[in-house]
């Protein structure tokens, strides 16, 4: 008698015990206003210019890094490109952590990615909770720093907005000095360009950066994203990257972006967004379903509700996608929303109101 093969017992222990990353693709839905991915709303537009389909792309396309150098002030050396941040955040783990004997630390709540990694390549993983302010634990992290090798902090924080206070940057930058990289992932920098750290390169070794193009730059379809480090560490990435890792029309788009029209154009974009941002915080705290509407430095907002369960789904239902929060640790009640065109902020602020009950009471911080 035959019996069926069951392909997963050929697969790794900890990946078949893996609960995967659910991004807002993943999680579906059948929506008309998609305020769950921190996407810009509009889709800029660019036309390809290369016409060599034909031929494998640069690993390190040239004019793509020479005009992120410039971008962000630093020398060609300096920068990587990838596909999404996220190819780095994997990059990252393959240099400096060896499974079985090194660990990863980050600060929940926050980017799920950083978790899922280490787990598929079977890294120890160090959760330290922020504050009851979002702040980082500096006691607990300096007290659990045996064995880090890598260190994740989203600044600003997603799925909570805040900037993380540069001090205690600096200050886990100065703990783990000679042991450990810190990666600042700043895919959020450019809604607050004042806060940006690449400054600080030149005086920490082990500072790395993570960068995107998916949203101040509206091309969240490109996946394409950059790591800005010391001249070492992105050798050491280069030996592990693909050989190809970004796609020739990829390529294409992301340097006509980075040309100073597509940097002008990126920050109009940011101010209009921000706009919007200020307006939907002020509208939501009007309403009686809101408990707290926190403040943020970002394309996107943290709102706790008083019944976070009812207004997703009833905003589901009605095809007005947001981001449910309430399984991260400290974020009861609370949903994520992408800051969308005014006339997207509006739709969405009447669809809240037609849920509301007057005789709540408004919380506001």
């Amino acid at each position: 008698m035959n019996t069926v093969f069951d392909i997963n017992s050929l697969a790794r222990e900890n990946i078949r015990k893996l609960v995967p990353y659910m991004s807002a693709r993943r999680l579906g839905g059948n929506g008309t206003l998609w305020l769950n991915a921190n996407e810009y709303p509009v889709s800029p537009d660019f036309q390809l210019t290369e016409n060599s389909l034909n031929r494998y792309p640069e690993c390190q396309p040239a004019a793509v890094i020479q005009r992120y150098a410039n971008y962000a002030g630093l020398q060609p050396e300096q920068v990587l490109v990838s596909r999404g941040a996220d190819e780095s955040i994997e990059l990252l783990l393959r240099v400096f952590c060896e499974p079985g004997r090194d660990a990863m630390l980050f600060c929940p709540p926050t980017y799920g990615m950083y978790s899922v990694s280490a787990e598929a390549f079977g890294i120890e993983q160090k959760k330290i909770p922020v504050k009851a302010d979002w702040q980082l634990d500096l006691a607990a992290i300096e007290n659990n720093l045996e064995r880090v090798k890598l260190i994740y902090i989203c600044s600003p924080n997603n799925p909570t907005g805040n900037l993380v206070d540069p001090a205690a940057l600096r200050k886990i930058l100065d703990l783990a000095r000679n042991r450990a990289i810190v990666a600042i992932d700043e895919a959020y920098i450019e809604f607050c360009p004042q806060q940006d750290t690449t400054r600080w390169l030149q005086n920490y070794p082990n500072l790395v950066i993570l960068r995107t193009l998916s949203k101040a730059f509206a091309l969240a379809g490109l996946r394409c994203g950059f790591t800005l480090a010391s001249a070492d560490i992105i050798k050491l990435m280069l030996k592990v990257i693909a050989p190809y890792p970004l796609a020739t029309p990829v390529a294409d788009i992301a340097a006509q972006a980075l040309t100073e029209t597509g940097i002008r154009t990126m920050r109009a974009r940011v101010a209009e967004n921000t706009d919007n941002r200020l307006y939907l915080q002020q509208e939501l705290r009007k309403s009686a379903l809101v408990e707290t509407v926190y403040p943020s430095e970002t394309n996107y907002i943290l709102v706790k509700f008083t019944d976070a369960e009812k207004v997703f789904k009833s905003l589901w239902d009605q095809g007005i996608i947001l981001r449910d929060q309430r399984k991260q640790p400290g974020l009861e009640n609370c949903l994520r929303i992408t800051i969308g065109s005014r006339d997207e902020c509006e739709q969405l602020i009447n669809a809240i109101n037609e849920l509301s009950n007057p005789s709540q009471q408004i919380k506001e911080i």
